[in-house]
């Protein structure tokens, strides 16, 4: 096999970063522990069946499971539909550029609104930006079932 290809790799990684045994990840990609260690090894690959069953049991993007490379990109294989876009830099008046694969995968473009929400504490606290229409679809959606909640006690 060859060494360039990360995909044993991104196992290991993962199956530590999870506390798995091979057992346990054998019978979450329904196979034995023999061929999850000899894909480890990088002895051997799997069919594109098993493949996706691996990348479903660790909930990541088969593409990121095979390609993703730990060494070059500095961080490990992230959670389906979780990405790292990199740093922004805050301009004079406070502006910054969205970086292009991000505006590309959540199609923003020029004239969009955004709502921009911040978390002051926890563990990570700072800014999360959402697109305004479904930030509002979301509570208006919250509000009506809050609503709803108050009339179902008040008939009681």
């Amino acid at each position: 096999m060859s060494e360039q290809a990360p995909f044993a790799g991104n196992l290991r990684d993962l199956r530590a970063h999870f506390g798995y045994t091979l057992e346990q990840v054998a019978e979450g990609a329904g196979v034995t522990r023999q061929s999850i260690a000899k894909w480890e090894s990088g002895q051997s690959v799997p069919d594109i069946i098993h493949a996706d069953a691996l990348a479903k049991f660790y909930d990541v993007a088969l593409d990121e499971l095979i390609n993703h490379d730990t060494a070059a990109s500095g961080v490990g294989i992230p959670p389906k539909g979780k990405h790292l876009f990199g740093t922004i830099q805050i301009g004079e008046r406070g502006q910054v550029v969205i970086p292009k694969a991000a505006r590309d995968l959540f199609k923003l473009k020029k004239g969009d609104q955004l709502v921009v929400l911040g978390d002051e504490a926890g563990p990570l606290p700072g800014l999360a930006l959402v697109k305004s229409d479904a930030f509002l679809a979301q509570a208006t959606a919250y509000s009506h079932m809050l609503q709803q909640g108050k009339a179902d006690s008040h008939d009681q």
